[in-house]
């Protein structure tokens, strides 16, 4: 399974980076506001910052939601750096815009996806990734890691190539239980990778071992 960051942040791209498990990066217009990088230029230098960084693929999401707007922004967007994937919302002109890029070998991401039949049509379109919203579903009492088993399932039925990218994870079980039902990529907050690192018992027995050792050793 990929890990991909979910963050416009630098300084936290190049930690999980240095970590050695990151895949990609994932962003979107609120993560870019967050880090108050504003206005087009500003927006596409920060991209092409990401991609200096990581080996793995970038994804950066158009504004836009007509299918002009959307083939504009995205062409303009792939043109950056041959990492960049472009991310389409589930929308009529979103998947008309998917079919475009597919047909030109541009790499796609359909984000904003809460259910199967909206995967299904990404999957039909040519998207990359697919990104279901784990976390939001579960915010509105729907079971978001169903889904994904849901939509795994399907894709390994008619053996469509789209990656089931989970989006939305909020919490170190989120992540395992994504693994657990096929997910082909993660996409979380660093705190959530950097989680993975940690169990009670992982401590005590390692202060256990430098207790011991300083015993022994003076």
């Amino acid at each position: 399974m990929k890990f991909f960051i979910d963050t416009a942040n630098l300084s936290e791209i190049q930690e999980a980076q240095d970590l050695g498990v990151l895949d990609g990066v994932t962003t979107n217009p609120s993560l870019m506001a967050k880090e108050g990088i504003k206005g087009t230029d500003a927006v596409m230098a920060h991209y092409k910052a990401i991609c200096a960084i990581v080996d793995g693929d970038v994804s950066a999401e158009v504004i836009a939601t007509d299918y002009a707007g959307m083939i504009r922004e995205g062409e303009a967007l792939a043109a950056l750096d041959d990492k960049i994937v472009v991310k389409i919302p589930m929308i009529r002109d979103g998947v008309k815009a998917i079919k475009y890029f597919s047909d030109q070998g541009i790499r796609t991401n359909c984000t904003l996806v809460f259910s199967a039949g909206q995967a299904i049509l990404a999957a039909k379109a040519g998207a990359s990734y697919v990104s279901p919203f784990v976390g939001r579903l579960d915010d509105v009492s729907q079971d978001g890691l169903a889904l994904i088993a849901q939509i795994t399932e399907i894709y390994g039925n008619f053996g469509f190539h789209t990656e089931v990218l989970a989006a939305s994870v909020r919490h170190v079980m989120h992540l395992v239980e994504c693994a657990e039902i096929g997910a082909d990529v993660v996409t979380c907050p660093l705190s959530v990778i950097t989680g993975l690192l940690n169990h009670p018992l992982t401590d005590i027995g390692l202060a256990k071992f430098l207790s011991d050792y300083q015993k022994n050793n003076g």
